[in-house]
């Protein structure tokens, strides 16, 4: 019995040097267990598989790489991260469904990164399974925060530091799942795609009037004096083009985008308040009355 393909590599086109390539399943070193030979699979998830692919793939190529997969084990992705870093090829990363913990990190090393709507990312903080005494777990929590520190600084430098390493570990604290446009707002993508070509009705050649052979001459104002001013397109206002639906979904999105900014700045405003007024923490008060004084802003 063949085992089900959970990543693969594919010419995209004959004489092309373009190459699809999926993550389809968790990503780990190690493959499943197969229960009809009673072994382990070789993982197609695996850096160790990437490595082998990676090398079929020439340089100057390019890569389509799609995703969907709920993470796996972190220094697995990481190391895939690295390879298509490294790599010669313009890689083209695209979330098909999930992009969750490491999966979403690997997506940071494409060049172009997309999300289709319907699908989700997820950030969060790394976490172990330890055994141990007291010296030894306290020992495995420092080493995570090491680890998470280097983290931290893919997503940053993927989004090219438009928010903090503060507002990015609040959120990797709250285990965020984010939406295609958060993505987009936090700079983690470059696109969501939301239209696939040729599915525009309004692309098809029976809507322009001078391919419709059925048009009456009646219908032309200059030739029917009895037409009426709303027969004329260019007189009704509900028919817009399209540059004006454009403008109004990019001022939509803008206006959008602005809200967001001012909640996250409202957010970052308040923990400075509650640092001074010291709410947090139980901290002694660090200037008399602030807290009175800052409720005037909130």
């Amino acid at each position: 019995m063949n085992p089900k393909m959970m990543f693969r590599i594919m010419p995209r086109q004959e004489g092309k040097d373009e190459y699809d390539m999926y993550i389809y399943d968790t990503v780990s070193a190690q493959g499943r267990f197969d229960w009809n030979t009673w072994t382990v699979l070789e993982s197609e998830t695996s850096a160790k598989f990437f490595r082998e692919k990676l090398q079929e793939i020439p340089s100057g190529g390019t890569i389509n790489l799609y995703i969907n997969s709920n993470g796996g084990d972190a220094q697995e992705g990481v190391s895939i991260y690295n390879q298509l870093k490294r790599h010669g090829a313009t890689v083209n990363g695209c979330v098909d469904g999930n992009a969750y913990s490491v999966a979403f990190l690997i997506l940071m090393a494409c060049d172009h990164k997309a999300m289709n709507l319907g699908t989700s990312a997820l950030i969060h903080n790394m976490w172990i399974t330890a055994s141990g005494n007291a010296s030894q777990l306290r020992r495995y929590a420092d080493d995570l925060d090491k680890l998470m520190q280097s983290n931290r600084q893919i997503f940053l430098e993927a989004c090219n530091y438009s928010i903090s390493e503060d507002e990015l570990i609040e959120m990797m604290d709250a285990e965020t799942i984010l939406t295609p446009d958060e993505c987009l707002e936090y700079g983690f993508i470059d696109e969501v795609i939301r239209k696939q070509k040729g599915d525009n009705p309004d692309d098809e050649p029976e809507d322009d009037p001078e391919d419709n052979p059925d048009d009456e001459p009646e219908d032309n104002p200059e030739d029917n004096p009895d037409d009426e001013p709303e027969d004329d397109p260019e007189d009704n206002p509900d028919d817009e083009p399209d540059d004006e639906k454009e403008l109004m979904q990019m001022a939509q999105r803008m206006e959008f985008i602005r809200g967001r900014k001012q909640q996250r700045a409202q957010q970052r405003f308040r923990r400075e308040v509650n640092l001074l007024s010291g709410k947090k923490n139980g901290q002694q008060k660090k200037y008399k009355n602030a807290d009175s004084f800052f409720k005037q802003f909130l």
